[in-house]
C-alpha cells in the first residue's frame, strides 16, 4: 500500500492514467450485477482522489477541485443508494462532467507550464486524453438523462445507452476512429460530440506542436 501511496505523490498522473485504462477492463463487469454498481461508485471515488492527486501538482487551483469534488462524492454514494432517481443521476453526471474537463485543464497547464519535459509529464499526456473522454462520456449521460433517446445503437435502439457504450462512443470520437455503433440523433447531442471531435483534433495538435517544439529547443542548446 505504501508503494502505491508513494508513487501516487511521484507519479500521480501516471497511476491516474494506469487506474483509467484498468477501468476499461473493469467496466463491462461492474454493469453487468448489483454489486457490480457499487463497486463502479467506489472505483469511481478512487479514481476522482487519483484525479485530485494529479491536480495538485498542476497550475490549477486546488480549492476548486476539492470544491467540485466533495459533491460529485456526496451524490456518487446517493447515486448508488437511489439509483432510479433521476435528479440525483443528472447532477452526478453534470458535476462529475465538470470534475474532469478541470482536472484536464489542470494536466494541460502542467505540460506548458515549463520548458522541461519530465517524466510524470509525459503520463499527464495519456491522462488528460483519457480525463478528457471520461468527461465527455458523463456529458452524454447528462445529455441522454435531459433528451431521451439521443444515442441509438445497434442492439436495444431504444433503451437509454449504458456507461460503457457512452465511454466507447467518447473514446471513439475523441480519436476520430469513427468505430462506434452508437450514434447521436438528437442536436443537442450531436452538439456535444461535434464539440468533443473538435477537441480532440486541437489536443492532438497542440501536444505535437509542444513535444516537438521542446526537441527542436533542446537540440539547439
Amino acid at each position: 500500500m505504501s508503494k502505491w501511496y508513494a508513487a501516487a505523490r511521484t507519479h500521480p498522473s501516471g497511476v491516474l492514467l494506469a487506474v483509467q485504462i484498468l477501468g476499461i477492463v473493469l467496466y463491462p463487469f461492474m454493469e453487468q450485477s448489483g454489486p457490480g454498481l457499487a463497486l463502479f461508485s467506489i472505483f469511481g471515488l478512487l479514481v476522482l482522489v487519483l484525479a485530485l492527486l494529479a491536480v495538485r501538482r498542476t497550475p490549477a487551483l486546488t480549492w476548486v477541485a476539492i470544491l467540485l469534488g466533495v459533491p460529485v462524492v456526496v451524490l456518487t454514494i446517493l447515486e448508488t443508494v437511489h439509483s432510479d432517481n433521476i435528479t440525483i443521476s443528472l447532477w452526478s453526471n453534470v458535476l462529475h462532467a465538470l470534475f474532469y474537463f478541470y482536472t484536464a485543464y489542470g494536466l494541460i497547464a502542467y505540460m506548458f507550464a515549463d520548458n522541461w519535459v519530465t517524466r510524470d509529464e509525459l503520463f499527464a499526456v495519456g491522462a488528460a486524453f483519457t480525463v478528457v473522454a471520461w468527461g465527455f462520456a458523463y456529458a452524454f449521460t447528462a445529455t441522454q438523462i435531459i433528451w431521451p433517446h439521443s444515442f441509438i445503437a445497434a442492439l436495444d435502439p431504444d433503451s437509454p445507452r449504458t456507461w460503457m457504450e457512452l465511454l466507447f462512443l467518447s473514446v471513439t470520437t475523441l480519436t476520430s476512429t469513427g468505430l462506434s455503433d452508437v450514434v447521436p440523433v438528437r442536436p443537442n447531442a450531436r452538439s456535444f460530440v461535434m464539440i468533443e471531435q473538435i477537441a480532440g483534433m486541437l489536443y492532438l495538435a497542440l501536444v505535437v506542436a509542444r513535444l516537438v517544439g521542446l526537441t527542436i529547443a533542446r537540440l539547439r542548446r
